[in-house]
């Protein structure tokens, strides 16, 4: 899955995304699946991991454990 592909699904910006896998942010989110890089400039996303943080973020169980 393409970056814009996940901003789509999830609803976030790139600049989120990003923020969401740096550990050093504010809003680093260890639940958030990591990218794949797929050559020297591109990164890709497991769909079935994009749908699985979106189903979990939903989950009032998971937001009670923050």
């Amino acid at each position: 899955m393409s970056r814009k592909e996940v901003e789509q699904v999830t609803g976030i910006s790139r600049s989120t995304i990003y923020d969401k896998l740096n550990a050093q942010s504010n809003y680093y989110d260890p639940d958030f699946p990591k990218q794949i890089k797929i050559g020297v400039k591109g990164v890709r996303w497991r769909s079935d991991e994009v749908y699985d943080w979106i189903e979990k973020k939903s989950n009032p169980k998971f937001f009670n454990n923050i």
